[in-house]
C-alpha cells in the first residue's frame, strides 16, 4: 500500500517529536551530551546504586555483587587486581554482636621509578552503604532500601575512572598506586582497618593515602581534609597555584568520619576528598538523581592531579614535622595475636582483658579537660604488644576519637605493669591484644569511663 508524500511526512514528524520528547524527559537526552568520562561515571553510579545491589549493605549480597563488579572494571582497565573475583574476605562483629563476611577488592599500578616501589600511595572509597531496612506499611512487612548513590557510589565511581587514568598514564606515576574499595565501612571502618592491620603485609611502604568519600553534590562545596597535615597541605595547596577545574578548599575540621581515620591511626598521612553531607544522606532519597556528573568530572581532573602530585613527591611525605625516616621493613613479624595464643596473657592472674581495663586503665585514666569541654566522647581502640617479658610495648591507636582521648588511652597503657606473658606450644611468645577504651560524658559534662554492659 502506498502512502503519500504528505502522509509520510507527518508520520516522520510524529516520531520524530515523540523520540524528542522521550529525550527530554528521560535520561537519554542527557546522555546524548555527556562525556566518555561522565558517561563512564554515569555508568558505575548507575550499576552500584541500582536495586539489584540493595543498598550494598556490609555483610550481603549486593555487596559482594559490588566488589565483583569493581574487580571486574579494575580488570577491564588493566590493573592488576590483587585480589579474587568475590574480594578478600574476612569476617567483621558487630555493635550488636552479630558477624558477618565483608570484603575488599584491591589493585595495583607499579609506579617507573623502581627505587621508589616501597614508597606506595594508597587511594580508598568505601564500597558499602546501609543496605535494606524492614518496615511495616499498612500491616504489611516491606523493605526500604538505602540506594547510596552519592554514599559511596560517587566516591567508588571516581576511583574506578582514577584507576583508569593512573594506569593509562602510569609512565607519569614515579610512585606505586593501589587502589582500594573498603567493605563493612560503615561498621566502624573494619575493611580499611583489616586492610592496614591484617592483610597488607607492607603496610610500612604506604606514604600517604587518599580517600574518596561522598562526592556526587556539588552544592555544598567540595573539600580536602589533611588533619592540618604540613606536608599534605603543601603539597595541595602548590597544586592550586597551577591551573586547575576545581579547587577544593582545605578545612581543618573533618566533614565526616571515614576510612582515612585508620591510616591516620597508623601514622599515615591522609586526605579525604569529599563533597560533604548533604540532605539525603543516610535516607531511601539517595538516588542516581542527586548526583551531579559534570561537577563529578571536574573533582576526577584534580583528583588526579592531585594523586600525580603525590606520587612524584621528592623525599619523605611526613606524618608530623618532628617525624622520623620510614621503617625500612615490617616489624612485629614475630607477634601472635591474643586469639591464637594456647595460653593468653595475664595481668592480675586474670586473662580476660577486662581485669585490665577495670584494675588499671580505668584507675588511672584522665579525661582532658578539652575533650569535656567539647562535648567529645567515644571508644578508642588501641592495640599494644605483650613482650615475653611481660613488658608492654608498641602501644598505638587502631580506632581513633579524638588526638586528646587517643593520647591519654596510650598514656595509660603504656604505662601498664607487668603481665604474664603468653605461650604457645608450651613457649613464651609476643602477643598483641586490642582493647576498647571508652570515655562517656554523663549529664553537666561529668566525665566517666567503664565498659558497657
Amino acid at each position: 500500500m502506498k502512502i503519500s508524500k504528505v502522509a509520510a511526512f507527518i508520520m516522520s514528524l510524529l516520531v520524530s517529536m515523540s523520540a524528542a520528547a522521550q529525550f527530554r524527559n528521560g535520561s537519554a537526552y542527557e546522555d546524548l551530551y555527556d562525556s566518555e568520562t561522565s558517561a563512564a561515571l554515569k555508568e558505575h553510579v548507575r550499576m552500584l546504586s541500582s536495586s539489584m545491589m540493595e543498598g550494598r549493605g556490609a555483610g550481603t549480597e549486593g555487596e559482594r555483587l559490588a566488589a565483583e563488579y569493581v574487580t571486574e572494571q579494575f580488570e577491564k582497565y588493566g590493573l592488576d587486581v590483587l585480589t579474587p573475583k568475590e574480594g578478600d574476605v574476612f569476617g567483621v562483629v558487630t555493635e550488636k554482636g552479630d558477624t558477618l563476611q565483608s570484603r575488599n577488592v584491591v589493585a595495583y599500578v607499579r609506579g617507573y621509578d623502581k627505587s621508589l616501589d616501597d614508597n606506595i600511595i594508597v587511594v580508598g572509597a568505601r564500597m558499602d552503604n546501609l543496605g535494606m531496612m524492614p518496615m511495616t506499611v499498612d500491616g504489611q512487612q516491606t523493605y526500604k532500601t538505602f540506594y547510596g548513590a552519592n554514599g559511596n557510589a560517587s566516591g567508588l565511581s571516581i576511583l574506578l575512572e582514577l584507576a583508569r587514568m593512573v594506569e593509562m598514564n602510569r609512565i607519569m606515576f614515579r610512585r606505586p598506586v593501589v587502589f582500594v574499595a573498603f567493605g563493612a565501612s560503615c561498621e566502624t571502618f573494619a575493611g580499611a582497618w583489616y586492610f592496614v592491620n591484617r592483610s597488607f603485609e607492607k603496610i610500612w611502604t604506604v606514604d600517604a593515602m587518599i580517600n574518596l568519600d561522598m562526592l556526587g553534590t556539588g552544592y555544598n562545596g567540595f573539600y580536602a581534609y589533611t588533619s592540618s597535615n604540613a606536608d599534605m597541605n603543601s603539597i595541595l595547596r602548590t597544586l592550586a597555584g597551577s591551573l586547575q577545574p576545581i579547587v577544593p578548599e582545605i578545612v581543618a575540621a573533618e566533614p565526616y568520619p571515614s576510612d582515612h581515620r585508620v591510616f591516620y591511626a597508623k601514622e599515615i598521612p591522609s586526605v579525604m576528598f569529599t563533597t560533604g553531607r548533604y540532605p539525603e544522606h543516610n535516607t531511601e532519597k539517595d538516588t542516581e538523581s542527586i548526583i551531579d556528573y559534570a561537577y563529578m568530572e571536574r573533582e576526577l581532573e584534580y583528583i588526579y592531579n592531585a594523586a600525580l602530585a603525590l606520587a612524584g613527591w621528592n623525599g619523605q611525605i611526613a606524618f608530623r614535622p618532628d617525624a622520623a625516616p620510614k621503617r625500612k621493613g615490617p616489624a612485629n613479624r614475630d607477634v601472635v595475636s591474643y586469639a591464637d595464643c594456647d595460653y593468653k596473657p595475664m595481668f592480675l592472674n586474670s586473662s580476660d582483658p577486662k581485669q585490665f581495663l577495670e584494675k588499671w586503665v580505668y584507675q588511672y585514666l584522665k579525661y582532658p579537660q578539652e575533650a569535656v569541654r567539647d562535648g567529645i566522647q567515644g571508644r578508642v581502640m588501641v592495640e599494644f604488644i605483650i613482650g615475653i617479658d611481660g613488658k608492654v610495648t608498641d602501644v598505638q591507636v587502631v580506632r581513633s576519637v579524638s588526638p586528646e582521648l587517643d593520647a591519654e588511652a596510650v598514656k595509660v597503657v603504656s604505662a601498664s605493669p607487668k603481665w604474664k606473658p603468653a605461650r604457645l606450644k608450651g613457649e613464651k611468645v609476643r602477643c598483641s591484644m586490642t582493647i576498647p577504651v571508652e570515655f562517656r560524658l554523663e549529664k553537666r559534662g561529668k566525665s566517666s569511663f567503664g565498659i558497657k554492659k
